[in-house]
């Protein structure tokens, strides 16, 4: 029988400060999250030293106000979990180095913890958790990937981005259409200005026969649209602008929607989970749960707050993992380049 487990969890992979406890009982007791999204939106994208930084600044004072919400002593944690990969080098070492400080002086077990495991598992944080097996769809950041999940650290890569993910085409997208950084919201809040088939973009990969996608040419689709919009502040050239966007939201969810059903019916999977931070985007919540539901599949969506990157999802990974009593960690080693494939499978 498992054994229970309560455990604090860091997360510093990128441009995110999160810390969270999760209790394998009780669930998640506590969570804070700090975003540089202000910082690097100056820069229209992360800057590494910089996020570094940061996330020096801000990892003890979030851990100290976990602790505190969750009205327990640190002594009291079973272990400590943190990001080891993949990720930004720099900013993982400050996770890793704070993670291992804090296990050393407690002489509590330290678990290093694949990002996107943590992402996969997100899900698992809501009142109406999956079941395994699912098929899960992982939209986050640099990566776009469909995955068969049969339990903790059982993970089949069905298909994935050949180039761009779809995080990244949205952010590219967004710097073409003059928006801010992030460029997932920025994209989706003009989006909700547009008009539907004003304007058309192509579905790469759409009838492969496969599960992988691409979205580079989709960009390059945008380039040439935006060459060809009215300049100026004008409502024609905003509404022009707002189209497109549009155009460019339907196309990816189109991709998305089409691929993970096709990758659940050749699962014979009766459940897909959508995570990662492109999952927050309402329009492809909207189609894929209306196209799910009409086909008979569960789908699953992170809470808002845990489709980003967060430290309740590492602290949940790490606590099934030492309930499990299975650990992939290795002293505070991080790994900026990690397959999800070379985990190994929980029994």
């Amino acid at each position: 029988m498992a054994a229970t487990a309560c455990v604090l969890g860091i997360e510093t992979s990128c441009d995110e400060t999160g810390i969270a406890i999760y209790h394998t009982e009780h669930g998640l007791l506590a969570h804070a999250l700090h975003t540089q999204a202000a910082m690097h939106a100056e820069y229209g994208g992360v800057v590494p030293e910089l996020a570094s930084r940061d996330h020096i600044r801000r990892v003890v004072p979030l851990a100290r106000q976990v602790l505190a919400e969750a009205g327990m002593a640190a002594s009291e944690l079973d272990a400590i979990a943190y990001t080891q990969g993949p990720g930004l080098a720099g900013a993982l070492l400050v996770g890793a180095s704070f993670a291992q400080g804090l296990a050393i002086s407690l002489n509590k077990p330290l678990i290093g913890v694949h990002h996107l495991e943590g992402h996969l598992l997100s899900p698992l944080l809501c009142e109406r958790p999956p079941a395994f097996p699912f098929v899960a769809l992982l939209v986050s950041g640099g990566h776009s990937q469909l995955m068969r999940v049969a339990g903790l650290g059982r993970y089949e890569l069905l298909g994935e981005s050949l180039d761009d993910a779809a995080g990244e085409a949205f952010d590219k997208t967004a710097k073409l259409l003059g928006l801010g950084y992030p460029g997932g919201p920025a994209v989706a809040a003009l989006a909700a200005e547009g008009r539907p088939d004003v304007v058309r973009l192509p579905r790469p990969m759409l009838d492969s026969g496969d599960f992988d996608m691409s979205f580079s040419g989709l960009k390059t689709a945008v380039v040439t649209a935006v060459a060809k919009l009215p300049e100026g502040d004008a409502a024609d050239a905003r509404q022009a602008r707002a189209d497109l966007a549009r155009a460019f939201e339907d196309a990816v969810a189109d991709v998305l929607v089409a691929k993970s059903l096709a990758a659940v019916a050749h699962c014979g999977a009766q459940r897909l989970v959508v995570a990662g931070g492109v999952g927050a985007n309402r329009r492809l919540r909207a189609r894929l749960g209306a196209e799910a539901e009409r086909r008979g599949v569960e789908v699953y969506f992170p809470e808002l707050q845990f489709c980003t990157d967060n430290g309740a999802m590492i602290a949940l990974a790490g606590a099934l993992r030492v309930s499990a009593a299975r650990s992939d960690a290795s002293g505070m080693a991080v790994r900026p380049r990690w397959p999800l494939s070379e985990l190994a499978p929980v029994a």
